[in-house]
């Protein structure tokens, strides 16, 4: 029964992000799939990272044989300096270790900053498997392709690189166990084209327009926001779509909980909807449910899930997989004994 439970760049919450130890714990914990977010080196090897910049989330500001690689990119408007996976080999990149993206306010995650490597697209597939093993039970990933739009400009493009690791994997192309995701809907298309049948889900942001809509279009562009009217919803040609908190759950002007209509209308439109990203600290709760005056303290977390998860979503995206395996089981529990 839904909802899925995805383990956001694994478990998150404990352990530094799209490393082996956050998702072989996302899995322990009871996820159905884990979140990669996918980028390329400079020798076309994909790795996991929340972005192709790496400043904070490896240790690589501290390698003075890196020094030089510290540049600034521009690109269609958006200037960022720092250091790139598309400026390193695969084998440079493995030198590596990762580091706690919100070492603020998860300090405990931190303490593990500089044990783990970086990970390949590569390895995923094989850990997922193993755990599918392990628990016995079906595991799947949510594959989200960063800023492919980019990365095509420079010569790697993302469609091929990432359809060719699914069939290294012998994962099928339609493979079930497979959900991809991207801000942009063009690179879903081209992975549809190459037949990667896999189900397709668009991430819509509640502000901004879609990178490869602004390259294409100009002025013209969309905004996200024109995707979830009606017939937004209706023309878009995915499976499904992935959305931010705030356009399922929001506080009104007297602090009450409010929940949308966009999951009955993503349904009403045939469109799965996913939810991103559930996390318990009070930095990250809408205001009804913080408790405390410490951004990094747990607040009412239990009943801002229960409202994302109770409202007929199909999937969310988690850092503390536990947390809400644990609201679904509650919520599955009382469907049960009020039939």
């Amino acid at each position: 029964m839904p909802p899925l439970v995805i383990g956001h760049r694994g478990a998150s919450g404990y352990r530094p992000e799209h490393t082996r130890s956050a998702y072989d714990l996302a899995f322990e914990l009871g996820a159905d799939a884990v979140e990669p977010d996918i980028v390329a080196t400079r020798d076309g090897i994909l790795v996991l990272r929340h972005e192709n910049d790496i400043s904070a989330t490896t240790d690589v500001a501290s390698r003075t044989e890196f020094a030089g690689r510290r540049t600034t990119k521009e690109f269609a408007d958006h200037t960022l300096t720092g250091w790139f996976t598309e400026d390193f080999t695969w084998a440079e990149l493995a030198t590596l270790r990762a580091r706690e993206r919100l070492a603020h306010l998860r300090p405990t995650s931190a303490v593990h900053d500089d044990q783990y490597p970086i990970l390949r697209l590569s390895d995923l597939f094989h850990l997922i498997d193993e755990a599918s093993n392990t628990y016995r039970r079906t595991l799947g990933m949510v594959a989200e392709i960063k800023n492919a739009a980019y990365f095509e400009s420079i010569g790697l493009p993302l469609d091929e690189l990432f359809a060719a690791e699914v069939r290294a994997a012998g994962w099928s192309n339609d493979d079930e166990r497979l959900i991809i995701e991207s801000f942009e809907p063009t690179v879903l298309e081209q992975l549809a084209a190459r037949g990667i049948s896999a189900q397709s889900v668009f991430l819509i942001a509640p502000t901004g327009q879609p990178l490869d809509k602004i390259i294409e279009l100009g002025a013209a562009a969309p905004y996200y926001s024109d995707y979830l009217t009606d017939s937004g919803l209706a023309a878009l040609s995915v499976d499904g779509i992935s959305v931010d908190k705030s356009l399922i759950i929001q506080a009104d002007a007297a602090g009450e909980l409010v929940v949308s209509s966009l999951v009955a209308n993503a349904h009403a439109a045939g469109l799965d909807i996913l939810c991103w990203t559930l996390r318990p600290e009070n930095a990250f709760l809408t205001e009804p449910h913080r408790r405390g005056e410490q951004a990094a303290e747990f607040g009412h977390w239990r009943g801002e899930f229960a409202a994302v998860m109770g409202s007929g979503i199909d999937g969310v995206f988690v850092d503390h997989p536990d947390l809400a395996v644990t609201v679904r089981d509650d919520l599955r529990s009382r469907a049960a004994a009020s039939v």
